[in-house]
């Protein structure tokens, strides 16, 4: 980190508590000296992704409703990091929740924040490939999802297209092309 970049925090408060967000706002001293009286930040539980790919060479992906940007999202398989949780226990716990597919290694191929001017949290994004189909979805209460499957190159095209919109996915993917040598 460059010690002369920093800011130093000098209070900070909570302005709302919940399960998915929380909102904080800091005072912080900039290195000029230059005093910042209301900095939000917005505190998220760390995420997780994967580059799924199956045991028939095919990439995992879910579609679901996104209701604060109101789209129905392409995405990779992914989701919350619980509290206590280490990011790949819950990485292969949310690929079986949420396609029934069960994945025995994973490696870390990138790690991301989605807006580090705001949000605090980052998205750990794994490789894995494999998978086995051997159980039904266990959804979380608030999901509707769709899982489908698509070749690298149909992947690819995806992202070419811009018909994947979620920032986050669309850096882990890049990783995992890469990963595939695909890119």
């Amino acid at each position: 980190m460059n010690k002369e970049l920093t800011w130093k925090l000098l209070s900070s408060s909570y302005i709302h508590k919940g399960p998915w967000a929380t909102l904080r706002i800091d005072k912080c001293e900039m290195p000029s000296g230059k005093i910042v009286e209301d900095y939000y930040v917005l505190e998220y539980p760390n995420w997780v992704n994967a580059v799924a790919i199956t045991e028939d060479n095919k990439v995992l992906m879910v579609k679901q409703y996104r209701h604060a940007a109101g789209v129905v999202s392409l995405e990779i398989p992914g989701g919350v990091v619980d509290p206590g949780e280490d990011a790949v226990h819950a990485i292969r716990r949310e690929l079986l929740e949420e396609t029934g597919y069960q994945f025995d290694e994973f490696e870390l191929i990138c790690t991301v924040y989605g807006n580090p001017s705001t949000a605090n949290n980052q998205t750990f994004t794994y490789f894995t490939k494999g998978g086995k189909k051997v159980q039904g979805q266990h959804l979380d209460e608030h999901e509707e999802l769709i899982v489908e499957e698509y070749t690298v190159d149909e992947v690819k095209q995806l992202l070419l297209n811009n018909e994947i919109k979620q920032a986050m996915h669309c850096a882990g993917l890049f990783y995992g092309m890469i990963k595939l040598g695909a890119l």
